[in-house]
């Protein structure tokens, strides 16, 4: 059984987002939060940039 092919796409002291190219060709994506990990298909992950992308809009204090 083939492994995933993973990338790292960002990584800071604490958190780390990566990406893993699965055997059956699927891509997921994943981001480590300290004990935390959610995990995304690509449907689920392209709705999650558009969430970030309108965070990033809102004008910080």
């Amino acid at each position: 059984m083939q492994e995933p092919r993973t990338m790292i796409m960002a990584e800071t002291p604490n958190f780390i987002a990566w990406a893993a190219e699965e055997p059956d060709g699927e891509t997921t994506y994943h981001i480590e939060l300290g004990n935390v990990t959610l995990h995304f298909f690509q449907e689920e992950w392209d709705e999650f940039l558009q969430l970030i992308g309108k965070i990033l809009e809102v004008p910080s204090k």
